[in-house]
């Protein structure tokens, strides 16, 4: 069961290195904050991957999971760090995967790939579950002990080293809908001689997809809005919107704006064109467009992405001399996963911000499926062509990813006088190599050929004229020929790879004796490498992909550093302090690129009684940037912006209305589309973020409680913690930028920022600096509470809960950096929910050969912003509150219910438990703003009752 490490009473374990110290010591009375999680724990939750088990824990944050469906939909994060497609991370304290380090036995492990960027986080999908012991969740900066990204906290997977015997697992899980089908199986076996010892294990597993179009939740645009609302404007009948000539419908002496669509049914093969009138371009065979012409792409994405992994992992140990051992471990992973968005919509025009040749599109008048008899011009009288073809297919992205991890290490023990000494050498080499596919992506160059004048493209071998105008005819089979998809569309490879390389050389041992015990220390010295680059296809570099741009990464970066951690026992057994000790540590770390820096770290554990123990920290932390950071030259993220311009004549204040007049947006101007692209780049004069971690907490095991008969064990634990921040490596909010350059005009916000003709946002330009802060504070407490058997068997309780009372996040703002708390908050896009309170109860019933366990996950509520094509849409009462415009999402709690068995008759070598995780049916509450399936998927879990099974056997 998870647990926190608590101060035991008369207790005194062997002395050993826990997770936050390199110095050897009862891992009971730990200055640091420390969960301990289980294999059995990860068994008992039905998950088959560690991340998706992590990220049900209280202290979790935000990370992307197994829902994560961003390829094709969402483009690229601002920080170089790609889409991370069928990756899993964890995040902790809500400060990002980035800032939590992951190792894997005390040592890091290498970063993850996707073929969409250089990620700085580690994909917990490449560490193989079936060799997992425990995992130790250090809630405390530990950049002093550890190095860079340990500022949110240190996540340590410990693997297995039982070298005997063997044995075979399988999982197997589904949806209460018949979808979602999961299998996992694992074999592993172990055997020692007298000086030598191995373990090896092998597993698969299978996560088969979950449809958004199969569940209520996900099927609409937006949930509870009218159809259209939210939708593209990139529709199966096309959107035209250009200035004719022609008509001057208005009487006005101006050019009218035409924006309209095909009827649905109408036919255009190039042999019957519709029929158009300029000077009533809303008849015939065209109508205005309007929202229920919007398109909805939701069905097209996952809920749960297909994912397939293969995990091998050896350690093997031989013992040189009585004193001296070595250890090999390596691990391979290969695993393939795949998303899936909507056709890949084409944008046209000046307003398109497609790149150059969509922009800048030339469609004749003789084209023989332009229906409008006049030129269509992107430098011209073109604002925007909107179409998605439908029968190009949706876009498809396959990733192959291959992981593999080796280290070999060397240690012993020392005696000098009567002091131990123990050593150790390690050379650590990992490397992630991943490939990406996509399916059914256009090529604009080659459309914008197709669309042109007739005689260019025939000129070219495979060149055939492309309708863009057609629609979907009566039949809905479409107007774009297989011949046409031939010509124009393209299977894109991508390449992604990164590499650790890391030598670490540590010695710890005891100095001199002071009257409460051995003055002890903890000296080392790293040596660690990263290279990681990013190849997008050779058309996506060019410029000629209609879906979305990307350029290359590459970049590697040296770090040399030395550390010392120092523990002090100096009271024992006196007067109110049964043990007080002192701790201290310095990391000095030496940057090719960016320089040196040093943290420290202080800690004090005072045991007042046998019942009570108190312990406080202060650590500084630091991040250095990594590769996507420092050498991303350029990464599109299509985010949910509200454009205040859009339609500000009748939303807007004075002020907007008169800024949106001199930025040149037209007063008929409505936004196209919700999502708004904003190209970041790379900083190479990044600098290191840094931080201040407080953390103060008591562990409390009553003795009072060990004289009642009916309590095996009681323990309580609280831990604050307060978290500064600075120098947060962050782009300008989009959002933010864009509003501030509308209120105030500054070019501080509007530089960058460019809009077409009429009146679309075309290009929006960042730069990642350091100009951020983060200060976040709050609490976690554990009960655990065990009875003794008896009649009924006995039981175990444990309530583990996180309290979020204070997240700020400061943004440069009109005057300087300005604070906006988000703890309660859900941002939507990017989606990312700070709950406030999380919650798990968990209780075991042993009862003879069985054990029944319950657990109950709360979640508290969360408020978010209503989109801003509500209101344009007319319909804000969607939201709980149209007056101000924000939406209530409501706290949930989710149940889960297993049952195992392990009869003794079998001398408990098997194993079967049944489970149901959402017994209640609980749905996730609705999120109006979120990027993908109208729920934070990093928070709440798949819609629908998850039914799984176990059974393990061991010889």
């Amino acid at each position: 069961m998870l647990c926190s490490t608590l101060a035991w009473a008369g207790e005194q374990p062997e002395e050993v290195v826990v997770t936050g110290s390199r110095i050897r010591q009862n891992p009971v009375e730990s200055v640091a904050p420390l969960q301990t999680a289980t294999a059995a724990d990860i068994d008992r939750s039905g998950e088959i991957s560690v991340a998706d088990y992590l990220q049900r824990l209280p202290i979790s944050g935000s990370a992307i999971n197994r829902s994560n469906n961003s390829s094709g939909n969402l483009g690229f994060p601002p920080d170089g760090g790609g889409i991370g497609a069928g990756s899993s991370e964890i995040d902790l304290r809500y400060l990002g995967s980035k800032r939590v380090l992951v190792l894997v036995d005390g040592k890091r492990w290498v970063r993850g790939s996707s073929a969409s960027g250089v990620s700085g986080a580690v994909d917990l999908n490449t560490v193989p579950t079936a060799a997992i012991e425990r995992i130790e969740v250090l809630q405390d900066g530990a950049s002093p002990i550890y190095g860079s990204d340990a500022i949110a906290g240190v996540v340590n997977i410990i693997t297995r080293s039982d070298f005997s015997g063997a044995g075979f697992e399988t999982n197997q899980g589904m949806f209460d809908e018949g979808d979602g089908y999961t299998q996992d199986y694992s074999v592993s076996f172990g055997a020692g001689a007298e000086r030598s010892r191995a373990f090896f294990a092998a597993s698969y597993s299978r996560q088969d997809a979950v449809y958004s179009k199969d569940r209520e939740l996900s099927r609409e645009v937006i949930y509870g809005a009218p159809p259209g609302v939210g939708g593209s404007s990139g529709t199966p009948q096309g959107r035209f919107i250009f200035l004719d000539p022609r008509g001057d419908v208005d009487g006005d002496g101006e050019l009218d704006a035409v924006d309209v669509t095909l009827n649905t049914g109408v036919v255009n093969d190039g042999t019957m064109l519709p029929t158009y009138d300029p000077n009533n371009p809303a008849s015939a065979d065209f109508h205005a467009f309007g929202t229920s012409d919007r398109f909805n792409f939701r069905p097209y994405n996952y809920l749960v992405t297909p994912n397939r992994r293969v995990n091998l992992f050896g350690k093997a140990e031989y013992d040189i001399s009585d004193n001296v051992l070595f250890r090999f471990t390596a691990a391979y992973t290969n695993r393939k996963s795949s998303n899936q968005a909507a056709p890949n919509p084409l944008f046209l025009g000046s307003d398109a911000g497609s790149g150059f040749y969509f922009d800048n599109i030339f469609i004749p008048a003789d084209q023989r499926y332009n229906p409008f008899g006049i030129d269509l011009d992107g430098t011209d009288n073109l604002i925007t062509i909107g179409r998605r073809p439908l029968e190009a297919g949706p876009r498809i992205f396959d990733q192959t990813v291959d992981t593999w991890m080796v280290s070999g290490t060397l240690s012993g023990e020392l005696q000098f006088g009567s002091k131990p000494l123990f050593w150790d050498v390690s050379l650590n080499w990992g490397r992630n190599n991943a490939s990406q596919q996509g399916h059914n992506i256009f090529n604009s160059r080659k459309t914008a050929l197709a669309l042109g004048p007739e005689a260019a493209c025939l000129a070219v071998p495979g060149c055939v004229p492309f309708n863009i105008f057609g629609g979907q005819g009566a039949n809905g089979e479409g107007s774009i020929t297989p011949e046409m998809l031939e010509w124009a569309t393209f299977t894109q490879s991508d390449q992604s790879e990164q590499e650790l390389n890391d030598v670490i050389a540590n010695v710890s041992g005891d100095l001199f004796n002071l009257p409460a015990g051995a003055f002890a220390y903890a000296v080392g010295f790293e040596y660690r490498k990263e290279s990681g680059s990013f190849t997008p296809d050779a058309a996506v570099q060019a410029g000629e992909t209609a879906d979305v741009p990307a350029q290359p990464t590459d970049g590697q970066t040296r770090v040399r550093e030395a550390y010392l951690e120092l523990r002090a026992p100096v009271l024992a057994e006196v007067p109110a302090v049964q043990r007080l000790e002192l701790s201290a540590a310095v990391r000095y770390s030496d940057y090719d690129n960016i320089g040196s820096d040093n943290v420290l770290k202080g800690g004090i554990y005072w045991r007042v009684v046998d019942d009570l123990a108190l312990r406080a920290s202060y650590s500084e932390g630091f991040r250095a940037p990594n590769i996507g950071e420092l050498f991303n030259s350029g990464s599109r993220f299509d985010s949910n912006i509200n454009d205040p311009c859009s339609n500000y004549l009748t939303n807007a204040s004075a002020t907007v209305q008169a800024n949106c007049a001199a930025l040149g947006v037209p007063t008929s101007f409505t936004q196209i589309n919700q999502q708004i692209s904003v190209q970041t780049g790379g900083n190479e004069e990044l600098q290191p973020e840094t931080s201040e971690t407080i953390n103060i907490g008591f562990a409390y095991n009553p003795s009072w409680a060990e004289d009642a008969a009916w309590i095996d064990q009681l323990t309580f634990d609280v831990n604050y913690y307060d978290i500064k921040l600075e120098d947060a490596i962050q782009a300008l909010s989009a959002q933010s930028q864009l509003t501030n350059c509308v209120n105030t005009l500054s070019p501080l916000f509007c530089d960058g920022i460019v809009r077409g003709p009429g009146g679309s946002i075309t290009a929006f330009a960042n730069q990642l600096t350091n100009i951020g802060r983060i200060e976040t504070d709050g609490f976690d407490w554990t009960v655990l509470l065990a009875t003794s058997e008896g009649g009924m068997g006995s039981f175990r309780f444990q309530w583990s809960n996180t309290y979020l009372a204070g997240y700020k996040e400061f943004t440069l703002g009109t005057n300087g950096l300005v604070a906006t708390e988000r703890a309660g908050i859900e941002v939507g896009s990017p989606t990312r929910g700070y709950v406030r309170y999380k919650s798990t109860l968990a209780v075991d019933w042993l009862f003879h050969d069985f054990i029944t366990s319950l657990t109950l996950r709360y979640l508290s509520g969360l408020t978010e912003i209503c989109p801003g094509t509500l209101v344009d849409a007319g319909v804000p009462e969607v939201c709980s509150d149209p007056v101000n415009l924000t939406n209530e999402m409501e706290s949930k709690v989710y149940t889960d219910l297993q049952l195992s068995w392990t009869p003794a008759v079998f001398d408990q070598q098997l194993q079967v438990a049944i489970g149901v995780n959402n017994v209640l049916d609980e749905d996730p509450p609705p999120c109006l703003s979120c990027d993908l399936n109208n729920y934070d998927g990093t928070l709440y879990p798949v819609p629908g009752r998850y039914f799984h099974a176990r059974a393990a056997l061991k010889f």
